[in-house]
């Protein structure tokens, strides 16, 4: 062993290989026709209402999440294909929702014809590397773990296979909702918005198979930022939508892996803003911009008064022409 990483030896050293090196096969891809082609990528975006509902009051009890870890080729932008590593074929991930107190048992398979280890970190678990280790899975296993949902709050989770930023970056990441015993106030309606970055070789808005660059993303420079997966994911039929009268509430998470976002929705205000997502704390009211980290989330509460198409936007506004622009579309 080195000599200074010797003291390091076990879980840390553990962990400092997950954030920082480890082998990746770097993109085989010799996947099934079924898991998509340059030529017919799939449709990997998750549907900002694609979300169970809220759990309401009740006891603590045994919540199972099955996770499926895909690759896909699948669609980045109009004429533009990108290899996808992906929970359930889908970006974000699956939306998770349990209550504060409930025991969380997880079980990850990786797809046997995945070309890397795949694996799962819940920022909501207290253990060793949210449940990294423990679930780390090579190409047709499948590992378990099961942790107590200690702290009400909305959380990301991603996978942490070395380089756990390019597992990010490819599109491993989603959010899990820890409800507090005393339930958030009522709304009309729920979204699920997860913003990402993309790196790239390819220029942005180049045809064909993008191909993901490694330099950049070390850079921190990326050709794409998306919202759920990919651009233009959340516009025309992907669009959000409500009526006037009605309260809406935003999951936001950032899975980065690296950038802030400043989410803000224009011509409109945050009534309620969950700041960092903490539940435990009041919200901040009259909010117009919140400022969200890598691996970090918020919930966001707005009141709509007025019909028309409001645009949603990480307020660094340079990135909305690579890609980061949503709509919520307020019907009468």
């Amino acid at each position: 062993m080195v000599p200074h990483l010797a003291k390091l030896a076990g879980p840390t050293l553990g962990l400092l290989m997950v954030l920082s090196g480890g082998a990746w096969a770097g993109g085989m891809h010799d996947h099934p026709d079924a898991n998509g082609m340059a030529d017919a990528p799939l449709d990997i975006v998750r549907a900002a209402d694609d979300l169970p509902g809220p759990i309401g009051v009740r006891p603590p009890r045994t919540v199972s999440v099955d996770l499926e870890t895909v690759e896909v080729t699948g669609r980045l932008a109009d004429n533009t294909a990108y290899h996808y590593w992906t929970f359930g074929a889908r970006v974000p991930g699956p939306f998770v929702r349990a209550r504060v107190g409930d025991t969380i048992n997880v079980t990850l398979t990786n797809r046997a014809d995945s070309s890397e280890k795949h694996s799962v970190d819940f920022h909501a678990a207290t253990a060793p590397g949210g449940g990294h280790f423990a679930t780390e899975a090579a190409p047709g296993e499948s590992r378990s773990f099961s942790f107590k949902a200690l702290k009400p709050g909305l959380y990301v989770y991603h996978c942490a296979v070395p380089e756990a930023a390019v597992h990010i970056a490819n599109g491993m990441y989603g959010l899990i909702l820890v409800e507090p015993e005393e339930p958030l106030p009522p709304v009309d309606r729920e979204f699920y918005v997860v913003q990402g970055e993309v790196y790239t070789e390819q220029a942005f808005g180049t045809e064909g198979l993008a191909e993901f660059d490694a330099t950049k993303m070390g850079a921190e420079q990326p050709e794409y930022y998306v919202f759920n997966g990919a651009v233009g994911a959340l516009v025309n039929d992907g669009a959000l939508a409500a009526k006037v009268g009605e309260t809406v509430r935003i999951y936001f998470g950032v899975g980065g892996p690296s950038k802030n976002s400043s989410f803000h929705v224009i011509g409109e205000i945050f009534d309620r803003a969950y700041q960092l997502a903490s539940l435990s704390s009041p919200p901040l009211l009259d909010v117009q911009t919140i400022s969200v980290p890598p691996g970090g989330a918020t919930v966001v509460d707005i009141g709509l008064e007025v019909p028309g198409e409001y645009t949603l936007v990480d307020h660094a506004l340079a990135r909305a022409r690579r890609g980061l622009v949503g709509k919520l579309i307020v019907s009468d």
